[in-house]
């Protein structure tokens, strides 16, 4: 743990396994609610002269930050593969995400604006002045677990606030390599603290009511974000959560149907489905679902799961064993309710697989919603498709349901497009676009989606307060 500029070792802890070989590969300190109370007390003690620093004082540490990870991308990217899974390739492309979060905010620090509003007395100025909330508490997930660091820490840091941050149980390694990068780039002590656990919730209950936070940040399940926020509520403390989604993809009968298979094949199984803004209900209009099936069906069988590390590997291991029996669940559900397998719908087994949590790319048809996952955010790399006839079927269809992060259409007609993109209710929606995200844009839902945004503007935003100054001249 790193709590008050000080790296803290030689006590309990806890084991990190590569999920693609079951093998450990390394150790996390098992902090306590002692440990965080001090890393909040370390984070607001350090409050006062960290949010005393000069825009560009901040922004000067987190340019020197990004170029430190982009100098340290082949490290971070294997650790990321070993540590969470997911192919080489990808892992690459995450670190260059995370870093885009710490060059956008070291710009983004410069540009925290106030404003003067006119009055309707002559003796009286409005002054409007933007400030840190103060001391952030951070909850970050395992299966991006660089880039939800810095997408939470580097508007956080930015604004002036102190940061506490729990990374998952399942990547506390990760974490560990982000705040050395972060001390490397000269952050003073207490400005960011790490507190690892095997346990995360009295860890997660401390940043709740402890009075000293005063804002939470949360990526995670929706039900886990309801309790914290609940847990929060008393103190009227500020929250900003992203949680599940259960992502419709549309594809209109003007589109074309390969072009949209293949896009389909690309974002559904990104990190092994395990995203949330990951495709969970595939809506084809019916005149070209067979050549649009016939094409994802040869893409999903030609997918090889396997390690990470493995340049021939398209999908690497799900996080876990739960995760496992959740996409085994969801799938025997579906076919024994009517759904047509047309390939996958199995664990992977034999050579290379057997310590491992591997489950093979699925394509399911003729899926309904009388099954579970229809309703259930699957986590996994089984793609679900459902055939539709028009335009407001499917729009009932892709709003029924208490999520609402990501959405995808498909059309080739402009008006259908625009019409589709107003009415769904969804706060990220791709009109043709696989990959509606980048640091320059807020990314967030609606819904049980969560709460807030994170990334562009809005990001920063989350982390500052308003104060009014009312002038008698």
């Amino acid at each position: 743990m790193y709590i008050n500029g000080h790296w803290i070792t030689g006590r309990d802890v806890f084991t990190v396994y590569n999920p693609a070989t079951g093998e450990q590969i390394g150790e996390a300190v098992d902090g306590n609610v002692a440990d965080a109370r001090g890393a909040i007390d370390a984070a607001s003690h350090a409050g006062a002269s960290w949010s005393a620093t000069t825009a560009y004082e901040r922004s000067h540490i987190l340019y020197r930050a990004h170029q430190l990870m982009m100098d340290q991308q082949p490290a971070l990217a294997e650790l990321m593969t070993t540590e969470q899974g997911k192919p080489l390739k990808a892992a690459n492309n995450e670190v260059r995400y995370a870093a885009d979060f710490l060059l956008w905010y070291a710009e983004e620090a410069k540009r925290i604006y106030g404003e003067t509003i006119p009055s309707a007395r002559a003796d009286q100025r409005f002054l409007i002045h933007k400030q840190p909330v103060g001391v952030v508490a951070a909850i970050t997930p395992w299966n991006y677990p660089v880039s939800m660091i810095t997408r939470k820490l580097a508007p956080a840091l930015a604004a002036g606030c102190t940061v506490v941050l729990k990374p998952a149980e399942s990547t506390p390694l990760c974490a560990i390599a982000v705040i050395k990068l972060l001390e490397e780039a000269g952050l003073p002590p207490g400005v960011v603290n790490l507190v690892t656990a095997s346990n995360p919730q009295p860890i997660g209950e401390e940043f709740c009511t402890n009075p000293k936070v005063k804002k939470l940040t949360f990526t995670g399940s929706t039900a886990v974000g309801k309790a914290l926020a609940q847990k929060c509520a008393p103190q009227l403390k500020r929250v900003s959560m992203e949680l599940g989604g259960h992502a419709p993809f549309i594809v209109f009968d003007d589109a074309d149907p390969v072009h949209a298979a293949k896009g389909v094949s690309l974002v559904k199984f990104l990190n092994t489905g395990q995203a949330c803004i990951s495709p969970n209900r595939i809506f084809v209009q019916r005149p070209i679902l067979e050549p649009f099936l016939d094409t994802l069906k040869k893409r999903v069988s030609a997918l090889k799961a396997g390690n990470g590390m493995n340049p021939e590997t398209s999908i690497g291991p799900l996080i876990n064993e739960r995760a496992v029996e959740k996409v085994e669940r969801q799938v025997d559900d579906a076919i024994a309710k009517g759904a047509t397998l047309l390939a996958g719908g199995v664990r992977e087994t034999g050579d290379g697989f057997e310590a491992g949590f591997f489950y093979g790319a699925t394509l399911l048809s003729n899926v309904t919603p009388g099954m579970i996952i229809y309703r259930e955010e699957t986590f996994g790399p089984v793609a679900a498709v459902i055939p539709f006839d028009d335009e407001s079927e499917v729009i009932a269809m892709a709003n029924d349901t208490h999520y609402g992060l990501a959405a995808y259409v498909y059309t080739t007609n402009l008006s259908r497009g625009l019409r589709v993109f107003e009415q769904l209710n969804f706060g990220i929606i791709g009109i043709n676009d696989i990959n509606p995200t980048s640091a320059a844009a807020p990314f967030g839902g609606t819904n049980e989606s969560g709460l807030g945004r994170e990334g562009a503007r809005e990001g920063i935003d989350e982390y500052l307060e308003t104060k009014l100054g009312g002038f008698s001249i």
